[in-house]
């Protein structure tokens, strides 16, 4: 019986701190829109400098509990800080940018702030000491269960009841609730909304710093604690129900207590049990546990496709452009040439998802299972059976088209962000399976030794692979102006008005999905091909987001963004990292200055507010 209940009260425990960071980031969506993927580093930002003051800087004030405290909550005042800022330079200027362009802001901030504590506070853990008072455990029968953790677990409800009295007793609480529901109409009737949000973000930011301070006598502090809790922290926020701090309150019990029950029953698959849970219960309630059924959707002004220049005599030169250089990097060096084939496979790769996202907008933020599901199979099928290396292509396509059509029933019953995070969660199962599946996948030591190009030169491969880009992209084109791409885009744009003219968007948009699926296999397939090796990183998050940065950087619906967004992200960036140490912070602020400037992409054309009110007030009209 004791063993339960210890199990119970670490769930309970892990919940009180996904729930602070789930309020903060449920507040933030509610009011601005803006999915803030730099969350996890306010929390880490917080951890690292209550830590530092406790152990480097001012190591007596570990010794008395004030003073600990009053450590926690500097670390918890920067963060919110640091959010002020943020939201004045960063979130202000994209209010009325498309919602996933200031995703990508956000993820730049997150490079910006990881890099600009590697280079104040080190790349060494923070092993800050036992709280005052609080070293000891409490008996449980024949179990023990640590005192800070028990008071972590109570300070979780406090936190709700104190939130929903802020938010239900106060007028800024009331105007912060009509925000989130309708924060136009909250602009007509004379109130500010800047300075609302401006307190909102603040809040958040500052929950979740507190939050990461609040586990330093439990844990250490590291510059990679930032990621994972962001993913745990976004899996309880859309399985609670966009909007909800309530739902985020009941989403983090259940996912806290799975945590502590899979970690004993379950050690090797607790993430996995996470997002499968997350899988069940959108099944169910599309919605989450607490959110509403959505309503008509915001319309917003969709940029019509841009095919690049309109002179087909400049096209056909642009077209010759791109070939000569790539062929002119094929002569070149061993180097420059493993960064072609990275940008060239990273651009079949970002194609693929750019298909799926301009024609049906549908977002994934777990494309990297269909890439991981190919290039495993290509490696087994080589391994197992001596595929070569067309055979091997074709084996993953197929087998990451099998896999999408297991997926596309649920996708087609959700959209928005709740279809994106059954996207993750299906991604991380593909990852954690190729972590854990040790006897077939090698694990994380991964299947090397792969002798594809063992008998070919390596200009054939480059060679095959510079066309089968080209084709793709001349695809892409043909799909954007043909029937079937109009089709597409009527049911992206106007779902209920093309049902009834007839039009069989969920088929439709399996269609396409199908075909993004099968080209992003192919493009795992080559990049097992090309480097002779596989690990588990192909499915990763990471993976994941760089497909995403890439379409989104580009220009989602320009034929060359994901061309320019993967020489962006993958050729810069390798030139960048071979110069400058702390280059993964000079490509966040590079990334937060493109997107202010330039939110529709590289290629794109600057949305402006004035833009926007206008295609607002005519489509009122």
């Amino acid at each position: 019986m004791s063993f339960w209940l210890i199990q119970c009260l670490n769930g309970l425990s892990h919940a009180s701190t996904l729930f602070m960071m789930a309020a903060g980031l449920t507040l933030v969506f509610g009011v601005t829109r803006i999915v803030n993927f730099a969350h996890g580093s306010f929390y880490m930002l917080g951890a690292l400098l209550a830590g530092s003051w406790v152990t480097q800087w001012y190591p007596s004030w570990a010794d008395n509990a004030l003073t600990y405290i009053l450590a926690m909550l500097i670390g918890a005042l920067c963060a919110a800080m640091l959010g002020a800022l943020a939201e004045i330079s960063l979130f202000r200027p994209l209010r009325h940018s498309p919602p996933l362009y200031p995703l990508v802001a956000t993820f730049g901030l997150s490079l910006f702030v990881h890099d600009l504590l590697l280079w104040f506070l080190g790349p060494n853990e923070v092993f800050a000491p036992r709280f005052p008072g609080l070293k000891g455990a409490v008996q449980l029968g024949e179990e023990f269960f640590p005192q800070w953790q028990l008071f972590i677990l109570c300070l979780g409800p406090i936190v709700w009841l104190l939130l929903h009295l802020l938010l239900t007793k106060t007028k800024w609480g009331q105007q912060v609730r009509a925000a989130t529901q309708d924060r136009e109409m909250l602009d007509a009737l004379g109130i500010n909304p800047a300075p609302l949000m401006l307190g909102v973000v603040v809040l958040g930011c500052g929950l979740a710093g507190l939050a990461g301070a609040l586990q330093l006598p439990r844990e250490p502090a590291n510059l990679q604690m930032d990621l994972q809790m962001v993913v745990e922290t976004f899996v309880v926020v859309v399985m609670g129900g966009l909007g909800s701090i309530a739902g985020a309150f009941f989403a983090s019990v259940l996912i806290g207590c799975v945590h502590a029950f899979g970690i004993h029953f379950f050690p090797q698959a607790t993430l996995v049990l996470v997002f499968l849970t997350m899988a069940l219960v959108l099944a169910v309630r599309p919605q989450g546990l607490m959110g509403e059924l959505p309503g008509a959707a915001q319309r917003e002004r969709v940029p019509s496709f841009n095919f690049g220049l309109q002179s087909q005599l400049l096209q056909w030169l642009m077209w010759g452009l791109f070939v000569c250089l790539a062929l002119g990097v094929m002569v070149s060096g061993d180097y420059a040439q493993s960064v072609l084939e990275d940008v060239l496979v990273m651009l079949l790769f970002g194609l693929s998802l750019q298909w799926m996202m301009a024609l049906s907008g549908w977002v994934s933020f777990g494309h990297a299972a269909y890439f991981g599901l190919g290039a495993y199979a290509a490696a087994l099928s080589h391994v197992h059976w001596h595929f070569n290396a067309l055979l091997a292509i074709l084996c993953g396509a197929t087998v990451s088209v099998l896999a999408a059509s297991f997926m596309v029933r649920l996708l087609n019953r959700s959209s928005g962000v709740y279809l994106a995070m059954l996207s993750l969660a299906f991604a991380q199962v593909i990852w954690a399976s190729a972590s854990q599946w040790v006897s077939l996948t090698g694990g994380d030591n991964g299947l090397i030794g792969l002798t594809f190009l063992a008998e070919t030169p390596r200009w054939i491969f480059q060679t095959g692979l510079l066309t089968l880009c080209l084709l793709s992209l001349l695809v892409f084109k043909r799909l954007v102006q043909s029937s079937f791409g109009a089709a597409l885009q009527a049911g992206r744009d106007a779902p209920q008005r093309a049902l009834a003219s007839g039009l069989a968007v969920d088929k439709l948009n399996a269609h396409i999905f199908f075909l993004s699926a099968g080209l992003a296999g192919l493009a795992g397939a080559l990049w097992t091909i090309s480097k002779g090796a596989v690990f588990p990183s192909v499915a990763s998050i990471a993976q994941s987001v760089d497909a995403l940065m890439m379409v989104l950087m580009g220009g989602v619906h320009h034929l060359w963004g994901s061309v320019a967004g993967s020489v962006f992200l993958k050729g810069l960036g390798a030139e960048m990292a071979r110069h400058f140490e702390y280059w993964r912070g000079f490509l966040g602020l590079v990334i937060m200055l493109l997107v202010v400037f330039a939110p529709e992409g590289i290629l794109g054309t600057r949305w402006t507010p004035r833009m926007v009110r206008k295609s607002v007030n005519q489509g009122q009209a």
